[in-house]
């Protein structure tokens, strides 16, 4: 589920096809090397946004037929031209990485939600039209599942985001459970912290729950890659309820009994 920082990115697994590993590689690059120019380093605002400006540039290049500049914007050219995959899901992923430079805190749900459309869904959405199943209802579950992993990463995260100056919990919901983020800065858990975060939790959950179905419609190793996928995500979920929300002190990781359990709910006979 989890590679390196770039989490939730299924990277050349053993159970993609292979001939489409090389391809999803040169999509983690892309997404990898643009969440890098947002998050890495100590680097001024405007020098971040200039560089993801360069990747849209090369992009544009793409569109208009012309050849990019740089070796992985060749490579993602060729598999777009190859899989015929939509430019503006790579367009969406800059907007949501220049986003996350300038904006810090989200009003109300709607806005993160708006942010995963364009942070997490593109992903699910260029792995469905690799393998060629990108009809409407698949990607209406896709991007629940997606949708779902960038909540449950955020709630893994919340003490690694608030140390660079984000919080994406929404501060409409904060308020109504009586959390400040004066509280997350000191990783005070407490009956509101709890409260606001089994909140979170089981709508991650549902959302993830909802999209569940695309794990039985698509066939073969991808069908068992997405309940893993799924498997995985509820599994996050279980140890952040088991260490009552502390994930300041205690951030849930999948080990490898983890994996062993999820392989075995995930077969096509369960456990």
């Amino acid at each position: 589920m989890a590679v390196d920082h770039y989490e939730n990115f299924p990277v050349a697994s053993i159970l993609l096809p292979r001939r489409l590993r090389r391809a999803v590689e040169i999509i983690y690059h892309f997404a990898r090397q643009a969440d890098d120019f947002a998050d890495e380093g100590d680097v001024p605002n405007e020098e971040r946004l200039a560089k993801l400006d360069e990747f849209r540039t090369e992009l544009k290049r793409i569109a208009a037929s012309e050849a990019p500049l740089t070796p992985l914007f060749r490579d993602v050219a060729g598999i777009v031209e190859q899989h015929q995959l939509p430019l503006q899901l790579f367009h969406d992923l800059l907007d949501a990485f220049s986003q996350d430079v300038v904006k810090k805190r989200y009003a109300n749900f709607d806005e993160v939600l708006d942010y995963c459309r364009r942070s997490a869904n593109p992903v699910g959405r260029l792995l469905l039209h690799l393998y060629e199943e990108a009809t409407p209802k698949n990607l209406a579950c896709s991007d629940s599942i997606c949708t779902a992993l960038q909540l449950i990463n955020f709630w893994q995260d919340v003490k690694k985001d608030y140390a660079i100056g984000r919080i994406y919990l929404p501060q409409d919901e904060m308020v109504s459970f009586g959390v400040t983020g004066e509280q997350i800065a000191q990783g005070r858990v407490d009956a509101a912290w709890r409260e606001l975060m089994q909140f979170q939790v089981q709508r991650a959950r549902d959302m993830m729950n909802s999209g569940a179905p695309l794990g039985s419609i698509l066939s073969g190793r991808i069908g068992l890659e997405m309940r893993l996928i799924i498997a995985g995500g509820n599994r996050i979920l279980d140890k952040l309820e088991s260490a009552h929300f502390d994930m300041f002190r205690h951030r849930p990781v999948l080990r490898p009994l983890d994996w062993v359990i999820m392989l075995g709910k995930s077969a096509p006979f369960g456990f």
